[in-house]
């Protein structure tokens, strides 16, 4: 079995957990995910099975999109409710209040990593260093907000909920903190729900326990996508019989010979097929004339 199954992750399961008992409902060993949602996260989470796992190191950097709850005047040490809280506070803040802001959090933007986090100080995981009452200097990294709207506010609950579009690596939480410190009253994430991730949406998820159905019905491959439908970003090449059998067997092919690709600037990466299958993706090489093989996913 190889493809990817989008789930829909519940809260209070981790990424492990998912794919742990993904695992055991297929019986299948080589199981991996497309990136992590903390637990009191819900949404689409990507499983990569079989073949498909060896795309955990490959994934191309796309957009992911969550809808994020929140509540003004308090502040927590996790930066969401989950969190111990540090203070809390009234405020009258409108809706206008908060729209009059977000520009600021918009384009490219630079984000400190919260303390509670997987980020690593000196070989140690920040949120190791956290349980202990232990906090230090984190640098600011840069992340891209491509969307962000305010979709609902109540201003007698102070509690409303973001639309987020961003690259991989944003923390939604800190956006949260980081516009509560702009408006002067303070801010947590109260749910997160991620709708949309590395080209799936939510529409393309099941929950776990639909997956055990389509298992005992023997349906499986009505909810496995494709292998290369995670790297649909990537443009399409077509190979000849010939070329293909070299391609898979990792010998690199000769760019005069790819008509398609003369457009195709150097470190361009591309889906591959040979016969309409896919074989894997290959690179751009100017310097070499060659389509040089990065992962066959199908060779044992």
């Amino acid at each position: 079995m190889d493809g990817i199954i989008v789930i829909d992750k519940e809260s209070d399961y981790t990424s492990f957990d998912v794919v742990a008992i993904v695992r055991g409902i297929l019986r299948e060993k080589k199981i991996g995910h497309s990136g992590t949602l903390d637990p009191m996260a819900t949404g689409v989470l990507p499983i990569l099975v079989g073949a498909a796992a060896k795309a955990q190191s490959l994934l191309p950097d796309t957009d992911k999109e969550y809808e994020a709850d929140f509540r003004l005047g308090m502040t927590t040490d996790t930066l969401d409710i989950t969190g111990r809280v540090l203070s809390e506070c009234e405020c009258d803040i409108k809706r206008e209040d908060i729209e009059g802001i977000l520009p600021s959090f918009r384009g490219d933007i630079m984000q400190i990593p919260p303390m509670y986090s997987a980020v690593q100080k000196n070989g140690v995981r920040l949120y190791d260093l956290a349980r202990q009452g232990i906090e230090v200097e984190r640098e600011a990294r840069p992340v891209t907000v491509t969307r962000l709207e305010l979709m609902e506010f109540d201003e007698s609950a102070k509690c409303g909920r973001f639309i987020i579009s961003c690259s991989k690596g944003t923390y939604i939480r800190v956006i949260c903190d980081d516009i509560g410190k702009l408006l002067g009253c303070g801010c947590v994430m109260t749910a997160l729900r991620r709708t949309s991730a590395c080209g799936y949406t939510i529409n393309d998820a099941i929950k776990l326990s639909e997956l055990q159905k389509y298992k005992d019905e023997g349906r499986t491959e009505e909810i496995l996508h494709p292998v290369d439908s995670i790297f649909t970003c990537y443009d399409r090449l077509i190979v000849s019989d010939k070329q293909a059998v070299r391609f898979s067997n990792g010998a690199s092919l000769s760019l005069e010979r790819l008509k398609k690709t003369a457009d195709c600037p150097d470190g361009t990466i591309l889906r591959v097929y040979g016969n309409k299958a896919f074989i894997g993706l290959g690179i751009i090489d100017r310097s070499a004339g060659e389509l040089k093989l990065k992962k066959n996913f199908f060779r044992k």
